[in-house]
């Protein structure tokens, strides 16, 4: 038992310092190229971010663990919401911009009432869905690199910038172990999890749904305590919130386009699966508590985290108890 648990901390730390890596890599040959920075931010540095997930997902769907390849995405969403966000807005509520917010909102929703139709009235989350995801996906990029072209944030001081470039060949070596090490991590994460699960009588789902999900959500918990830290706490609103539209379009369309599967009959509650009947309300409840709010009155209160993390806590209490 110790072994998978030493295995499964080394395979997070391979993923948030791959992770890290794969960002600095890839940010530093776009500058190269002199890529405009809003784009490297708005894709680059995003889809970075959520890497950890999409190899976890991705590894688990196409070695037969369903149940971590589903539960890993919905997961994620709520220990971003709940966990994370719900933090920064306890220790620092502040203003956010309501036009701004209004955009990844609704993606974020849509795509959830695809998600969440599929679930329940299918069962099975075929190619197609796959493919209709990731179609969701590129129109967010799309649509987000034109909203940034046309709202531009400040540019950085092009002197401090060219001061911190590294050579091509650094960025290069740094893009290639970054990404070697999110696919090694990733690897031992699935495969220590199961055992760790295996172990313990824990359904798989309910370990992809805390430790897994907490583990794969570090680099949007690591974003959210530097936001904070600057003073920036709302700042780490809109990156949630696109981290979670990643977690739902990019994750589970890149593991259900390679590896179709059908919602995981694990856990029962009420008599009914888990996963319809606590998960994806849950996943609906965090979202709505931490975003309409803001929406209606333009800014964040401490409440709202304090009740995100108790939601979190009773959550997470449940899948232990089922």
């Amino acid at each position: 038992m110790l072994i998978p648990v030493l295995l499964f901390a080394v395979g997070l730390l391979c993923l948030i310092k791959g992770g890290d890596w794969f960002v600095d890599g890839s940010t530093g040959i776009a500058r190269k190229f002199h890529l405009p920075e809003l784009l490297i931010g708005a894709t680059v540095v995003s889809i970075g971010t959520t890497l950890p997930e999409v190899m976890v997902s991705t590894t688990s769907a196409l070695t037969g663990h369903s149940e971590i390849a589903y539960g890993n995405a919905i997961g994620s969403i709520i220990c971003n919401t709940a966990l994370i966000s719900a933090i920064t807005i306890s220790v620092k509520p502040g203003p956010v911009g309501k036009k701004a917010l209004s955009t990844p909102v609704i993606f974020f929703f849509g795509s959830a009432i695809l998600y969440a139709s599929v679930a329940y009235f299918k069962g099975y989350f075929s190619r197609i869905v796959g493919l209709a995801l990731l179609a969701i996906f590129v129109v967010y990029m799309v649509m987000t690199v034109v909203q940034m072209k046309h709202n531009p944030p400040e540019e950085e001081n092009q002197e401090e910038v060219e001061e911190t470039e590294k050579p091509l060949g650094k960025n290069i070596i740094l893009l290639i172990i970054g990404a070697a090490l999110i696919a090694v991590g990733a690897d031992l994460l699935v495969d220590n999890g199961t055992l760790i699960a295996q172990a313990l009588g824990v359904p798989e789902s309910v370990i992809a749904l805390t430790f897994v999900a907490l583990g794969t959500s570090l680099p949007e918990l690591v974003t959210a305590i530097a936001s904070l830290l600057k003073g920036h706490g709302a700042l780490s609103l809109g990156n949630i919130i696109g981290a979670n539209i990643f977690n739902l379009v990019l994750v589970s369309g890149v593991s259900v386009t390679l590896a179709p599967f059908s919602v995981p009959q694990g856990s029962l509650l009420f008599g009914h699966n888990a996963s319809l009947v606590l998960e994806i309300p849950v996943m609906f409840a965090v979202m709505l508590l931490m975003t309409v709010p803001p929406l209606i009155r333009g800014k964040l209160s401490r409440i709202q985290g304090i009740l995100l993390l108790l939601i979190y806590g009773v959550f997470c209490t449940i899948q232990f108890t089922l």
